[in-house]
């Protein structure tokens, strides 16, 4: 391939190498370059132009990317068409994708016109999410370096589905743990398990002593349990403590104690009668991510895991409260009508109030969650999500008759991000969008959401679109699926802020005035708006 100007009279069949705008039309690069463009182009008075000449051997780079992103792609892979070069590859299925980094890196030295960009080899993925994308730098190349990064590459990329697993959960008691904290520990394994289709099938919750322990596993064994999760009361400190002596006396095998992960050290994998068994470090009672998913995940997509696998996980093992970005190079979706949600969130103490639940105020003769409800139930929402806590019953009462679905948050008091992953956990799969409202922001009504689910379909990039008063963000917010995961794993009381300002290139705000950012926590603002508390 030769490029450089050369005069517009030559250039027909030619690629055009920059963007050319003529008399309101625009040539985008890469455009191959007809009789009639030649035409259009002397008429506008050019008499040169920059291009891109195939040579005999050459590939035009779609054609390149195509079948570059095809030689990489083994199984529970899906290719989207080629866009300027481009060609990405999702997860056909929800699970763990892997990458032959030996392969990927081969097919990368070849030529630095051709390349392919993975996620991290055993990153655990949702059904639809980018892995990987393979991109042609010019407009073409040589057939040669193709075929050699073709054959470099042969299904170097893998996405093992997860399979549905029977897990029993053993749990050991001590007087300081609390009956609260089991039972979340059980929510959030729930969680974790869910994905993969997996369901807790008993819960034995014993002493913390060896042979408590192991009669829990042969029990969990005997009604069924292909995968075992233990959660000690007291952290395992030694190969010889509580539950790797159990797993023992259970006649099974401690394969490995300790990670280079953290969160996630005090992990422990053993196997009892060809099941294997986690024994979950402390951190596994949070959701946020930790070295027990790494493990648990892999199990669950039918991988083997060997103590040389786990002490393999160093690098890249210091996991912090990092945000994972969206896949900027995956362009949007171009749906005809995207399915969008509305989560409500009504599970909040209202602790400034000072006793009464703000919700159930009354402005106008109308409570605030039945205003904000109803104006959802004007809106064409495909699914729509009430999320419950501190007096449940009462608000859903507020709502029974409008058609919105009411789910519990039994961990309310944890803050916001517990209703928010509640309210994600519960939408559909086919779910495209959410918009996450606050129950208490009446001055919301069917017109502004319209406003923001049309902003959204409407537009090329955003994947995050928000109501706003006087530049300054606010409520409510609407969110791409892409983010979904993202939500799932929020923690404490401040919702998505952090999400917004890491992303301000798919961002779109909405400007509606005042009730974007109205704030009715307190009496005295409840009453300088009208006002009533309940009685």
């Amino acid at each position: 391939m030769r490029f450089g100007p050369i005069p517009v009279v030559e250039a027909e069949g030619c690629v055009l190498a920059h963007s050319t705008r003529l008399n309101g039309e625009t040539f985008k690069k890469g455009r191959i370059l007809s009789s009639d463009d030649i035409a259009a182009l002397e008429g506008c008075g050019l008499e040169t132009v920059s291009v891109a000449r195939l040579e005999i051997g050459d590939v035009l780079e779609d054609q390149a990317a195509t079948r570059l992103a095809a030689a990489a792609a083994n199984t529970g892979l899906r290719p989207d068409p080629a866009f300027t070069g481009r060609v990405n590859l999702f997860a056909a299925h929800a699970g763990v994708f892997t990458a032959d980094a030996e392969a990927i890196n081969s097919a990368n030295r070849i030529d630095p016109s051709l390349t392919i960009a993975t996620l991290p080899d055993y990153s655990s993925v949702e059904k639809g999410r980018m892995v990987a994308t393979a991109k042609i730098i010019p407009f073409a190349v040589h057939e040669e370096d193709l075929k050699a990064a073709e054959k470099a590459v042969h299904r170097s990329l893998t996405l093992h589905p997860f399979k549905a697993h029977r897990v029993g959960l053993v749990a050991t008691r001590l007087e300081h743990l609390k009956i609260a904290t089991m039972d979340k520990t059980r929510r959030v394994l729930e969680d974790r398990l869910r994905p993969s289709g997996s369901t807790i099938i008993s819960e034995n919750r014993t002493a913390h002593e060896v042979t408590a322990v192991a009669d829990a596993i042969r029990q969990q064994l005997s009604l069924g349990a292909e995968l075992l999760a233990l959660f000690g009361a007291s952290a395992v400190v030694d190969r010889d403590d509580i539950l790797p002596s159990a797993i023992e006396k259970a006649g099974g095998t401690l394969l490995h104690f300790g990670m280079p992960v953290d969160p996630g050290n005090l992990l422990l994998l053993g196997s009892v009668d060809g099941k294997p068994v986690i024994g979950a470090p402390g951190c596994a009672r949070s959701p946020k991510e930790n070295g027990f998913d790494w493990v648990l995940d892999r199990l669950l997509a039918g991988l083997t895991i060997a103590p040389e696998d786990i002490t393999g996980m160093g690098i890249g093992g210091l996991l912090m409260e990092i945000t994972s970005r969206p896949q900027p190079r995956a362009p949007k979706p171009a749906r005809q009508s995207p399915k969008i949600a509305a989560v409500i969130l009504a599970a909040g103490k209202s602790r400034r109030m000072g006793g009464p639940n703000k919700l159930l105020a009354t402005l106008d003769g109308k409570s605030l969650i039945r205003r904000v409800a109803e104006a959802v139930g004007e809106t064409g929402f495909a699914q729509r999500i009430l999320v419950t806590g501190h007096m449940a019953e009462a608000i859903e009462q507020e709502t029974a008759d409008l058609g919105i679905a009411p789910v519990f948050n039994p961990d309310f008091e944890e803050g916001m991000a517990s209703s928010i992953r509640k309210g994600i956990a519960e939408l559909d799969d086919s779910i495209d969008a959410v918009m996450i409202l606050l129950g208490d922001m009446p001055g919301i009504d069917a017109k502004v959401m319209d406003r923001i689910i049309n902003t959204y379909r409407s537009s090329a990039t955003a994947k995050i679109v928000l109501a706003a008063a006087g530049g300054k963000r606010g409520n409510p917010v609407l969110w791409d699926k892409t983010f979904f995961g993202d939500l799932s794993n929020l923690v404490g009381d401040i919702g998505a802020r952090h999400l917004i300002g890491a992303n301000p290139d798919v961002l779109e705000q909405i400007e509606i005035g005042d009730p974007a950012r109205q704030d009715l926590d307190t009496p005295e603002a409840l009453q300088a708006a009208g006002g009533k508390l309940p009685v």
